[in-house]
């Protein structure tokens, strides 16, 4: 430039900053996308989540490991289980096909996550429903409540996975499977259902559904980025990219609901400590707390080791927590008096928890003796699982006993062991007949029916009605509500009830 040149005006600076996102995108799509082999990653992933042989045996095997772990609770089985998972091959599909537009694909990748879920979920449901252990461990428990963070989790692991695949480092598919935990919260599905638990189930399902839809819908963004070829139109991209937005969206909200219900819990039950140890002027221990808060009003237990003993402590102690926790509390409180130290505490606080253990042991003793005296059996005959609370005895025959004999005495025992689950099995005496007047069952009638379904349930067969159509019909619909299996015959006379045999 001479001097008689005007000075060069500088560039604005949308200007600016335009050549730099410019120059920004013709790196990324020369020395990033351009080196990424779409053929063969696209190829790869088609494999991994091929519905075959060794993709349904994986996942069998993995959910009767991942089930195994969560019942003995034990983190490292639950790890293997999740590494032996193949379901991020179909999961992955599924945000690939969604990128590029392919339909078919997608299909192919639903088709084999789907029958696999169902494959685990149907082994996870067999194995809990055959073992004695189904109490709700802590493995257990942890994905029943799905919040904000798991999504994150999943977030952030699947960017990791879908980088990893693009980029060739399949290393890195390890971690992610850990990460995002997808076979332990289909085991968990399956031991609601085996159960019976809606809140186990529900939860359960609700973290897999996260966990699967994040994974998904982020290796879609994640092959966009990675310039993917895509047979969409712009206008079908648009809409695709609003989907993706909306579908985060909708899965935060609850999920971050979820995660304000959990941190409040927290608070209030570190508030609750505090509020009891003020109680005692801080010279007291906590040796047990069990918060109940979907109790109204909210339930509080609590065991206090204190060298000396508070008369209204539990009054006030309630109106103390009440005011903190701004809801109404029902407060029980337990208290020791132990020696002044610290160490007192702590040796008292052991010998409670070993007294408390010896008062279980001996009253499922008690309960077993009691039991196997009104069956006429052995004590050895009586099985009792003291994890789960639960007593079953095979009665013999006792004489002049009916069914709803053995069925008033279950009761009996029930009622004064109102946390035990007792049941007592009959020897398949004659059923009663169920008497109808005017169309109607009588009010005797009714009880013979509730010990029918009692004792076919707990035999475990099935019973045939007989007689006229009407009175079979209302009597069917009444014992077939305790799902108990039922044949009927519709025939003249009085309406007559037996079992059914073998093989029938």
């Amino acid at each position: 430039m001479t001097q008689d040149d005007p000075a060069t005006p500088p560039k604005p600076v949308s200007q600016s900053f335009g050549w730099v996102i410019l120059s920004w995108r013709r790196w990324w799509r020369d020395a990033v996308v351009g080196t990424v082999d779409q053929a063969a990653v696209i190829e790869k992933r088609r494999e991994d989540g091929a519905m075959t042989s060794r993709y349904m045996f994986m996942i069998a095997m993995s959910g009767g490991i991942a089930i195994l772990g969560l019942l003995l609770s034990s983190p490292a089985v639950v790890i293997g289980a999740m590494l032996l998972s193949p379901l991020m091959g179909p999961i992955m599909g599924l945000g690939f096909a969604m990128a590029i537009g392919d339909f078919g694909w997608m299909r192919h990748s639903a088709k084999s996550l789907a029958y696999g879920s169902l494959v685990a979920i149907g082994l996870c449901a067999l194995v809990v429903f055959l073992s004695p252990l189904q109490t709700v461990t802590t493995e257990i428990a942890s994905r029943t409540r799905p919040n904000l963070f798991d999504l994150l989790v999943a977030l952030f692991s699947s960017l990791a996975g879908a980088y990893a695949m693009i980029r060739g480092r399949e290393g890195t598919i390890v971690g992610v499977a850990i990460a995002t935990a997808l076979m332990p919260p289909l085991a968990v599905v399956g031991f609601g259902i085996a159960t019976v638990n809606w809140t186990v189930f529900s939860g359960a399902l609700l973290l897999f559904f996260t966990n699967l839809m994040t994974i998904a819908l982020t290796a879609a963004v994640m092959a966009r980025i990675y310039g993917f070829r895509t047979t969409l139109s712009s206008r079908q991209t648009q809409f695709q990219n609003i989907i993706i937005i909306f579908a985060f969206v909708a899965l935060a909200v609850p999920l971050g609901y979820a995660l304000r219900t959990i941190a409040w819990e927290a608070n209030a039950s570190r508030q609750v400590q505090a509020e009891l140890m003020d109680e005692f002027d801080g010279r007291g221990r906590i040796s047990q707390l069990d918060i109940n808060f979907d109790r109204e009003p909210i339930e509080v237990s609590a065991t206090i080791l204190t060298p000396r003993l508070m008369d209204d402590a539990e009054a006030r102690g309630a109106r103390s927590i009440g005011r903190a926790l701004d809801a109404p509390v029902n407060l029980v409180l337990t208290q020791y008096q132990v020696g002044t130290s610290k160490s007192a505490a702590e040796k008292a606080q052991l010998a409670s928890a070993s007294r408390q253990e010896e008062v279980a042991n001996e009253r499922a003793n008690a309960l077993a003796q009691r039991l196997a005296l009104i069956a006429g059996v052995p004590e050895d005959d009586v099985l009792v699982d003291r994890q789960r609370r639960r007593a079953l005895v095979k009665s013999a025959v006792l004489d002049g006993a009916t069914l709803a004999a053995y069925r008033a005495l279950e009761m009996r025992i029930s009622s004064t062991e109102p946390e035990w689950q007792i049941e007592l099995i009959p020897p398949p005496l004659p059923l009663p007949a169920i008497i109808f007047e005017d169309g109607e069952p009588t009010a005797d009638g009714l009880a013979k029916m509730a010990v029918v379904a009692w004792a076919a349930q707990r035999l475990d067969a099935g019973i045939r009605l007989a007689g006229p159509a009407d009175e079979v019909e209302k009597a069917r619909a009444i014992i077939a509500a305790k799902d108990v299996a039922i044949e009927t015959e519709t025939r003249s006379g009085r309406l007559t009830v037996g079992w059914l045999k073998p093989g029938e």
